[in-house]
């Protein structure tokens, strides 16, 4: 008995991208096999790694837990959607100048992952960041150079988060003066 192929349809890094899949088939494959998404690394297969992490309607998951069916009309962020050459997001800027990589290759899932906990806690100390990378595993460093990387991204993230809302207020306030006579 055959296995019927079911149609996927995501949104990913902004676009709307479908496929006909098994449903039996991974989400990491299927932004790996499907959509050419490579930047989402298989580690393990075991969900022990966190090297698969995206970001699945805003929140961080790890994309060899959950079947492509699962996510049909989900949002999907990878890390090819993060930033561009000439503009990296904060995360990427903040582990090129601290060092926060060697090999790379659990690069991308732990990105995804402490973007989903500076989501959740804009500020964390060094211990939460540390216990926020409990899912993912790095095996070339010690982890210092990960945890520098994060905490310059949260300052980069929070002053661009204060100007955005310094604009916001500004534009407010002019709005406030053009209704008064």
């Amino acid at each position: 008995m055959a296995i019927e192929n079911r149609k996927v349809t995501v949104t990913v890094n902004g676009q709307e991208r479908s496929a006909e899949v098994e449903p039996r088939k991974l989400l990491v494959h299927y932004l790996r096999d499907d959509l050419g998404l490579t930047g989402t690394h298989i580690g393990c297969d075991t969900s022990q790694c966190g090297a698969c992490t995206i970001m699945v309607n805003g929140a961080a998951v790890k994309s060899c837990t959950m079947l492509a069916v699962q996510a049909d009309k989900s949002e999907l962020t990878t890390v090819e959607g993060l930033g561009t050459i000439d503009h990296l997001h904060p995360m990427q800027q903040s582990f090129w100048e601290e060092h926060g990589l060697q090999c790379g290759y659990c690069t991308p899932g732990v990105m995804m992952a402490m973007i989903g906990l500076l989501q959740e806690n804009p500020n964390p100390s060094e211990e939460e960041i540390r216990e926020g990378m409990e899912g993912v595993i790095c095996r070339c460093t010690g982890y210092q150079f990960i945890v520098s990387a994060v905490q310059k991204a949260a300052k980069i993230m929070a002053e661009a988060a204060a100007k955005d809302g310094e604009a916001v207020a500004a534009s407010q306030l002019v709005g406030e003066g053009t209704h008064r006579g």
